[in-house]
């Protein structure tokens, strides 16, 4: 059997397989989507915790930062 007929049987399988399975699940977009809001809100949050807690270390009289 030659390489290009045994390659042609393997993509005819394959293809064959492919379009009996009707149900492949949910589309890899809407998913990124999701992860990509769920990330940009934990930076938001994230941001205003930092800035929050560096007021309040501002606010603590007679503050002065650590020294390493």
């Amino acid at each position: 059997m030659s390489i290009l007929s045994y390659l042609h049987v393997v993509m005819t399988t394959r293809l064959a397989e492919l379009r009996r399975d009707g149900e492949r699940g949910d589309s890899p977009v809407p998913t990124a989507v999701i992860i990509f809001g769920l990330v940009f809100i934990a930076t938001i949050v994230t941001g205003l915790a930092l800035a929050k807690a560096n007021n309040w270390m501002k606010a603590i009289p007679d503050h002065t930062n650590p020294k390493g």
